[in-house]
Parts: C-alpha cells; structure tokens; sequence
C-alpha cells in the first residue's frame, strides 16, 4: 500500500524559512517522479515543485528562487526547502506521487501558515 506521509509544517513570520519532509513507503521510490502541491483556502490546488526519478526539477514560477526540491532515495523521502517565505505561501502543503498507470497518491498534508 503506498503511504505519503508529510511533516515540517508550521507557522513562519514573513522571510522565514521551513523544511517539509514526505516520507514514502510501498513503491519503489527511486523509480518515481515526485511532487509538492499546496492549496490555499478557496483556491485550486498549485502543483509547487517537481523532482523526476532522475532528479530533474521544476517549480511554479511563484516559488522559483525560494523552494528547493530534493530526494533521498536512501530514505525513501521528499523534501521542500522553503525560503523567504511570504504570506501568499500559505496553504496545506501535500506530497504526490504518480504512477506509470496515471494513478495518483496523497500525502494528507502539511499546513503551513505564514503570518506575521
């Protein structure tokens, strides 16, 4: 059974910086592409970070600079370093993975607040 399961939420003043975690299980994780989306309070879901199984990495433009995307095959794990963060960073925070069917898994995500 494939399990996602996010940490390192929080609350951030403005400029702060936050380091959220997915820990995978039940899938090769090294064979798969792997993703960070957020979804703000009335807003549609943001597909922030990507990182590919060949760790080839794209952000959306409102994060690029600021978010660093990274894996650890070793651990099984996801990581988004978040920089510099703004009030407009806040939102529930998932980890995704999709598999090679088109079949895609959640994590039950990580609030992040960013408020002064």
């Amino acid at each position: 059974e494939v399990q996602l399961v996010e940490s390192g939420g929080g609350s951030v003043q403005p400029g702060g910086s936050l380091r959220l975690s997915c820990a995978a299980s039940g899938f090769t994780f090294k064979n798969y592409g792997m993703s960070w989306v957020r979804q703000a309070p009335g807003n549609e879901r943001e597909s922030v970070a990507i990182i590919s199984s060949s760790y080839r990495t794209n952000y959306a433009a409102s994060v690029k600079g600021r978010f660093t995307i990274s894996r650890d095959n070793d651990k099984d794990t996801v990581y988004l370093q978040m920089n510099s963060l703004k009030p407009e960073d806040t939102a529930v925070y998932y980890c995704k993975m999709r598999n090679w069917a088109g079949a895609e898994y959640w994590g039950q995500g990580t609030q992040v607040t960013v408020s002064s």
